[in-house]
């Protein structure tokens, strides 16, 4: 990346003696084809033990990206829970370098993410969510970031591969809409029936897959079960 575009729309490049980006700062971080945009968003100032959090946004073919209202609703429940939350473009999507890679690449995306976060809170435990493709994202991922807890909101199940080969090992929650004209809700309902430790599982009957006028019972629901 230029440096011209760097300096684009108030991003700058982290520098680390300056400490920590404010809060909802658009900044760089160092990623597997570049560079990746993010923002860190905290609700009281992070210590070194804070919890930290990494939220995937939904497909990037399709307009998704970390200003994506689900995956700021899921950041702003992660403030109220007192964790340090990093949202991040994936590849080729805003600032970020790259082209977009199917999930593969999107995969490692999220690991230099969660890499930047344990480079400033290396002891602190990690959130780890995604909405829509996002969750499949954190999904795959999260046992080589090292999550502590995982939080899938509408995953596609009938769309991309959900690995079944011991089921998720940490703590878990699937949120999903009643009335999700992407995802289908009961191919997500029997899929949840069918993990070997089950999740949390939250049904909002009357969402669709945006959660269009129900973000705010979305937060809550977050902030409820993860409390």
């Amino acid at each position: 990346m230029s440096a011209d575009k760097s300096q684009d729309e108030g991003l700058h490049v982290f520098n680390e003696l300056a400490g920590l980006p404010a809060s909802g700062a658009c900044f760089l971080i160092p990623g597997p084809t570049g560079v990746l945009e993010a923002v860190l968003t905290y609700s009281v100032p992070p210590i070194a033990f804070s919890s930290i959090a990494v939220v995937c946004h939904p497909h990037p073919l399709y307009g998704g990206t970390l200003s994506n209202k689900v995956a700021h609703t899921i950041s702003k429940a992660f403030d109220v829970l007192g964790a340090v939350t990093l949202r991040f473009n994936f590849r080729g999507v805003g600032h970020s370098d790259g082209l977009f890679d199917h999930g593969v690449g999107e995969v490692q995306d999220m690991l230099a993410a969660v890499s930047w976060m344990r480079q400033h809170f290396s002891r602190s435990p990690l959130w780890l969510a995604g909405f829509s493709f996002g969750s499949f994202v954190a999904y795959s991922g999260y046992r080589q970031a090292g999550a502590e807890r995982l939080l899938l909101v509408a995953p596609p199940v009938d769309r991309f591969k959900f690995a079944q080969d011991r089921g998720v090992d940490v703590p878990w929650m699937v949120i999903q809409g009643g009335a999700d004209e992407v995802v289908n809700p009961e191919s997500v309902s029997l899929w949840v029936a069918q993990q070997p430790q089950r999740p949390v599982y939250e049904r909002l009957d009357d969402a669709g897959h945006f959660f269009h006028s129900r973000l705010v019972l979305l937060r809550e629901r977050i902030v409820r079960a993860w409390g």
